[in-house]
């Protein structure tokens, strides 16, 4: 049960809410079951940080700092080990509030498309078929050339789309224009110039996204709302998923029109870390877990490449520790500082919902190294 917590940060009093507020007063015996039989029920079960191996003078600091603000205006924070939620806390925040999930949209989208594919191997939904093919009720579509012919469901899950579609800056660009469209969002995407040939480099792309969504909906003849929540949310127990819709035919904005709570956020996070099972059920195929989270594409071009980023089929990854060269971190990302992190070889699952902080130095320089061997 979540409680007040007052601290006293940057000289001032903090009231954030988190189901951890004091330290152990003897040593914690740490918990024999490593959660990988366990799924949560309509509540998670919890531990205290020490019980599931972390740091608990170091889980406090981090508390304090995020409650001072001095990662950022960081809104809740769910950390899961071995199956328990280990740490919740909100500020000017609460675990029952739907938050935007921004970009993280993309990511569940890949495990939608996962689920849809079979893993990528349906006849409908084969990673290399051309897009045009699939929508070609969309036919004319503007700046049709061998390029666009080309385009395939490959490139458009791993963002080598070579499209002439750019969202930084935001303002004036083809992202903004879409989102303030009352028109078709699959034809706009579709009438895009290409660039180059599709494959050619890696650039950012939410119509990608978007596009990936109205190929679902013609591939499955459902709303892609309904699909998700009855192949996806509902199986791990998300009943209050909401999405942004077209105002033109309700396509679900899957470049980032998602809104979760917090602690759901860290269920798609646990589904993943399941390889895609959920109890006694495999919700997105083991194969599509793997063939989506690793990095297909590195370098100085991709997003946070500071880090050693990379980018899979809608799923970032990330180095195990700061300057490392692996990719041992799983991550979705979205604007204004939505985050997912799923690191399989610690058991670990890290939700956070923001709006605008420094996530990647909170789990590097203080997460991370709460870990205890």
């Amino acid at each position: 049960m979540k409680t007040a917590c007052l601290r006293i940060a940057a000289g001032a009093l903090v009231l954030s809410s988190s189901v951890h507020c004091s330290a152990p007063t003897a040593p914690v015996e740490r918990v024999s079951d490593d959660g990988t039989s366990y799924v949560p029920a309509e509540q998670w079960r919890t531990a205290s940080p020490a019980a599931v191996g972390l740091d608990p003078s170091r889980i406090r600091k981090l508390e304090s700092n995020v409650a001072s603000g001095r990662y950022g205006a960081v809104q809740g924070l769910v950390v899961v080990r071995f199956g328990y939620v280990a740490l919740e806390q909100y500020v000017g925040w609460s675990r029952d509030q739907l938050h935007t999930m921004q970009s993280v949209s993309k990511s569940v989208t890949s495990l939608m498309f996962g689920i849809a594919s079979n893993g990528g191997t349906s006849s409908d939904l084969q990673l290399d078929r051309p897009l045009v093919d699939i929508l070609a009720r969309y036919t004319p579509i503007a700046n049709l050339d061998d390029r666009k012919r080309a385009l395939t469901l490959r490139h458009l899950l791993s963002m080598r789309t070579n499209m002439d579609f750019w969202e930084h800056p935001y303002a004036g660009s083809p992202l903004e224009e879409l989102n303030r469209s009352r028109g078709d969002w699959t034809q706009f995407v579709l009438d895009r110039p290409m660039l180059e040939t599709p494959g050619t480099s890696w650039g950012y792309n939410s119509g990608a996204a978007i596009i990936t969504c109205s190929v679902l909906r013609e591939t499955t003849g459902e709303s892609p709302v309904v699909f998700a929540r009855r192949e996806l949310f509902h199986p791990i127990g998300v009943t209050t998923a909401t999405w942004y819709v077209s105002a033109f035919d309700s396509l679900p904005h899957c470049g980032g029109g998602l809104l979760l709570k917090p602690v759901d956020l860290a269920r798609v996070g646990y589904l993943v870390l399941r390889h895609g099972r959920w109890g006694d059920r495999q919700v997105v195929p083991a194969a599509w877990i793997d063939a989506s989270t690793g990095p297909v594409t590195t370098g100085p071009t991709v997003f946070f490449s500071g880090y050693g980023s990379g980018y899979g089929y809608f799923w970032w990854t990330f180095p195990t520790s700061r300057g490392g060269h692996d990719a041992g971190i799983i991550a979705a990302s979205g604007s204004g500082d939505q985050w997912l992190f799923i690191i399989p070889s610690l058991d670990l699952v890290v939700a956070v919902v923001a709006n605008t902080a420094d996530v990647l130095g909170l789990l590097y320089d203080e997460l991370l190294p709460a870990v205890m061997p």
